[in-house]
């Protein structure tokens, strides 16, 4: 049976708007780490990640991070974190900033806590809770930042650390931990951008 050309096209057009996506490069070398083809994503990100893609950096970083398809590296995996962080990928900044709290893979000096709560922060500013809860557990402690309880509180409480907030808040008059829960919420209200 023969179909029209307007049977085609409107085939084509519920296909282009509800049918699977087209894999890519980078979703090709995902499919293969999935599958422990960790050698051929590898293979796939590199140049990927040499040209720029964020996703693909921080998967390297990972892969570095973590041995898998590599040797461990910190070294590399935070040279590729740092450079998905730099494009904004908050779980790259996250780990970045980890490797300097612990001095993995990156150049350890005085100033590395003060870094490391840096790139928290960043993270935490997009929402990702585990730099909320790792930026908290800084402030708590003085840690790279100004002691502040009332900061500390706000990002625990962001990051939905229970047991950390409870321990903080013995330290903390009411209207302080007031004063943190308002914080949280004008940061949440805040329009994601």
């Amino acid at each position: 049976m023969k179909t029209s050309p307007l049977v085609r096209v409107a085939a084509l057009a519920i296909l282009a708007l509800g049918g699977p996506a087209l894999a890519g490069p980078f979703e090709d070398g995902k499919a293969a780490f999935d599958r422990g083809e960790e050698a051929a994503a590898f293979a796939i990100w590199k140049p990927l990640a040499d040209d720029g893609d964020v996703n693909a950096q921080f998967w390297l970083g990972q892969m570095y991070d973590l041995g898998r398809g590599v040797k461990k590296d910190f070294a590399q995996a935070a040279l590729w974190y740092r450079r998905a962080a730099e494009q904004g990928n908050p779980v790259a900044q996250h780990n970045l900033g980890y490797m300097y709290e612990v001095g993995d893979g990156v150049k350890t000096s005085e100033y590395s806590l003060v870094t490391a709560a840096s790139w928290y922060r960043r993270a935490a500013s997009q929402g990702y809770k585990p730099a909320q809860g790792n930026l908290g557990i800084l402030y708590a402690n003085g840690r790279g930042v100004k002691r502040d309880y009332i900061e500390a509180y706000m990002w625990l409480l962001l990051a939905e650390a229970g047991a950390n907030r409870a321990v903080l808040a013995r330290k903390l008059t009411p209207q302080e931990i007031a004063t943190a829960e308002r914080r949280a919420q004008e940061f949440r209200a805040k329009p994601e951008k």
